[in-house]
């Protein structure tokens, strides 16, 4: 089990690492920010002076090496647009964003999982097609056309619940259901799949032989088995919605760290790019390396290999 742990470490460390060197080298390509930072008709002694301040007039190999030690210590430098550590301006705007997609992931995987449980043991039936219709048209369409129909339903035409922003739990209503659409669609779709495939199997076969309670059998021998694939997709979907559902932030005017990383790249504030990069890609990957030991979890042959 060590060994296996040390080698999801490595792992998860080089993948870290190669997000944030191209997220850094990619940053330098917007363009120089001196020009946003500066009013117009600037001298060309002010612009030297600025990025001489900045950093950004060393050559391009000197600050990705100064760049990253500085990251090794949790430095990520002084936003150009807010003057404050760029790692706290998007830390900030992290409770938000785990508010969205945890009240999303809750209730798609719930809805998900009853949909695919149902569409599985009533194969065939018009409680399928429903199921499956749903899911396909959840998983087709674009979130922010959802998004902006939900809009103006139930704000423009209704006006039951308030466009976009935060602050209470009507704003976070629209925005976490569009999320949740694709989430549960996605788990209903896979579950559904994994489920029919292990009914198949021949030790399912013989327990249901040997007498055993049908929901022995579906919790014990089927679900369980079953989960694998969708402990899988579930860890993905964290990792993207923690690290940010930029669509979704920037149509509902919602507060995370999607938007924050949007005006940066806009604004061309490098720390702020680079800081907000770097945390969804810890995210992304710590929450498939938890993944990862919980496949140990559930089937101990894994962590043998």
């Amino acid at each position: 089990m060590a060994r296996y742990l040390l080698s999801k470490l490595f792992e998860a460390a080089l993948a870290i690492w190669g997000v944030v060197t191209i997220v850094f080298f990619v940053s330098r390509v917007l363009g120089d920010p001196t020009v946003l930072l500066l009013p117009m008709g600037a001298s060309q002694q002010d612009i030297d002076t600025l990025r001489a301040a900045l950093g950004l007039d060393r050559p391009i190999l000197e600050q990705y090496g100064i760049a990253l030690l500085s990251m090794l210590r949790g430095d990520f430098g002084i936003s150009f647009q807010h003057t404050r550590p760029a790692l706290d301006v998007v830390l900030e705007r992290m409770p938000a964003t785990g508010m969205l997609a945890g009240t999303a992931l809750f209730f798609g995987t719930l809805i998900g999982a009853v949909a695919g449980a149902i569409a599985a043991l009533r194969r065939g039936t018009i409680s399928e097609f429903v199921v499956m219709t749903a899911a396909l048209l959840g998983q087709a369409t674009p979130v922010f056309w959802l998004g902006i129909m939900l809009i103006l339903f139930f704000s423009v035409q209704l006006g039951w619940l308030p466009t976009g922003g935060s602050g209470s739990l009507a704003h976070l209503i629209l925005p976490g259901l569009t999320l949740s659409v694709f989430v549960s669609a996605s788990i209903a779709r896979l579950l559904r799949s994994s489920l029919l495939d292990i009914m198949r199997e021949d030790y399912v076969r013989t327990a249901r032989a040997k007498g055993l309670m049908p929901r022995t059998v579906f919790f014990w021998h089927i679900a369980r088995n079953a989960l694998i694939p969708v402990v899988t997709m579930i860890g993905i979907i964290a990792g993207e919605l923690l690290g940010g559902s930029v669509v979704i932030e920037t149509v509902f005017a919602w507060p995370g760290v999607g938007r924050v990383i949007m005006q940066a790249i806009q604004a061309q504030d490098f720390p702020v790019i680079q800081a907000g990069v770097a945390l969804v890609a810890v995210i992304f990957v710590v929450t498939n390396l938890l993944v990862d030991l919980l496949y140990g979890v559930l089937d101990p042959r894994i962590r043998q290999r």
